[in-house]
């Protein structure tokens, strides 16, 4: 399918494209590995090829695709969301210029990672479309991830693992880095202090070996 020259069309393709992937893990009742190398391929091809991608033009020429931690089993929850209904709005800060992002926390979720229990704040986008989000600190962010921490949920651009009643898919194997990590011109929202976990999680995106 050609790609749109406006980049306003580019990009409703690239998030079009994005919600594509997340619906093929979420239909695809093959083996684990598999569906995560298949939605992997398809991201490696649109962050090389696609007018959107995050990665700045003079990279994509030689860019080999994202590096990630191996596929780990035990890194797939499915959590039951506790409401927080009264919690306060909040703003959540972002990596470049500007105001924090309008959130709202809506609950939260716990699991356990290692024998180490965990707990994110979900939060809720509070602008036109809404949507769920789910950023998170942990203990490889400013060493083997980016500092300012990974994204596990973002319904609003298609980043949806799914629900099983009231609970929240969580598969860390899916975890991915915010566009800011690949070129600074992006403003993207940053885990908020009550999501940084101290236990390392090492699935998903990762930094690349001589990452600077």
């Amino acid at each position: 399918m050609p790609t749109p020259s406006s980049p306003h069309l580019a990009l409703a393709d690239w998030r079009r494209r994005v919600a594509a992937l997340y619906l093929d893990v979420r239909t695809d009742t093959g083996a684990a590995v598999a569906r995560l190398e298949a939605f992997r391929a398809g991201r490696d091809d649109l962050f090389r090829d696609h007018p959107s991608s995050p990665v700045p033009a003079e990279r994509r020429p030689s860019f080999a695709g994202l590096p990630y931690f191996e596929h780990d089993p035990a890194l797939v929850f499915s959590a039951v969301l506790e409401a927080d209904a009264d919690a306060p709005a909040l703003d959540v800060p972002r990596s470049g210029q500007g105001l924090g992002i309008p959130f709202r926390r809506i609950g939260w979720v716990a699991f356990e990672v290692g024998g180490e229990a965990c707990r994110l704040a979900v939060f809720w986008l509070d602008e036109y479309a809404g949507g769920i989000f789910i950023p998170f600190r942990d203990g490889t962010s400013g060493t083997e991830t980016y500092g300012g921490g990974r994204y596990l949920w973002d319904s609003a651009k298609g980043a949806d693992l799914g629900t099983v009643g009231d609970a929240l898919v969580l598969d860390f194997n899916y975890a991915y880095h915010p566009s800011c990590t690949h070129d600074p011109i992006w403003s993207c929202p940053l885990a908020p202090r009550e999501n940084w976990l101290t236990t390392p999680i090492r699935g998903g995106e990762r930094l690349a070996d001589d990452h600077s």
